[in-house]
C-alpha cells in the first residue's frame, strides 16, 4: 500500500474526539510489557467480526513506524491504516486514502494519574468521516458507529484480560463532537 495519509481535516462532517479507556489494578504486566504485547500481536486484541487487521507492511509480531494494516471492517467498512509514532507505551495510526474516516488514533497505557498501582489504558481517536455519505451512515444513521464503539470495547476489555489484574469498572467511553473547521488538519 502506498496511499497518501488522509488527515480529519481532509474529511467531511464534524470531527469526533472519542476516548475508550480502562482502569486495571493489580496488573501482572507494566504499560511497557503489555504495550509490547498489542504492539507484537495487534490482530489478537480486536474481535476479528468486527475489524481484523491484516499487516500488509513491515514484519510480522513487530510494530513499527511505517508499518500499514488493512483493516477488514464489518460492512462497507474497510481501510488501511499507517503507524506514524510508537514509542515504549504508546503506538498512532494514521487513516490511508480510502479509509471510512480521516484522521488518528493512538492507543497507551500508563500509571493512573489518581490511583497508585492502577494501570490506565487508552485508545483515544480525532477522526471525521472520509465523505458525506460515510458521515451520514456513520453520523447520522450510526450503523459504523456502533460496530466502532464495540470494536474497541471489546479491545480495551481484552487488553484488561491480557494484563493480568483486575478492571475497575467498565470500559469508559467518551465522545465529544467538533464542528468543521475548513483550515484544521489533524
Amino acid at each position: 500500500m502506498n496511499e497518501p495519509e488522509q488527515p480529519a481535516g481532509t474529511g467531511a462532517g464534524p470531527l469526533f474526539e472519542r476516548r475508550y479507556s480502562i482502569d486495571i489494578a493489580r496488573p501482572g504486566q507494566s504499560a511497557k510489557q503489555l504495550m509490547e504485547a498489542i504492539r507484537c500481536n495487534i490482530e489478537d486484541f480486536s474481535p476479528d467480526l468486527l475489524a481484523k487487521f491484516e499487516k500488509v507492511k513491515g514484519e510480522a509480531h513487530r510494530l513499527e513506524v511505517g508499518d500499514e494494516f488493512q483493516i477488514k471492517i464489518l460492512g462497507p467498512w474497510n481501510g488501511g491504516v499507517r503507524v506514524t509514532d510508537a514509542g515504549e507505551t504508546f503506538f498512532e495510526f494514521f487513516t490511508l486514502e480510502g479509509h471510512p474516516e480521516a484522521g488518528r488514533i493512538r492507543f497507551s497505557a500508563g500509571a493512573h494519574p489518581d490511583q497508585p498501582g492502577v494501570l490506565h489504558f487508552e485508545i483515544h481517536s480525532w477522526a471525521s468521516s472520509r465523505d458525506g455519505l460515510v458521515a451520514f451512515l456513520y453520523d447520522t444513521v450510526g450503523a459504523g458507529q456502533r460496530v466502532q464503539e464495540q470494536t474497541w470495547r471489546l479491545f480495551c476489555e481484552r487488553v484488561a484480560a491480557a494484563s493480568g489484574g483486575q478492571t475497575l469498572g467498565s470500559v469508559t467511553i467518551e465522545t465529544q463532537k467538533h464542528e468543521p473547521n475548513p483550515g484544521h488538519r489533524s
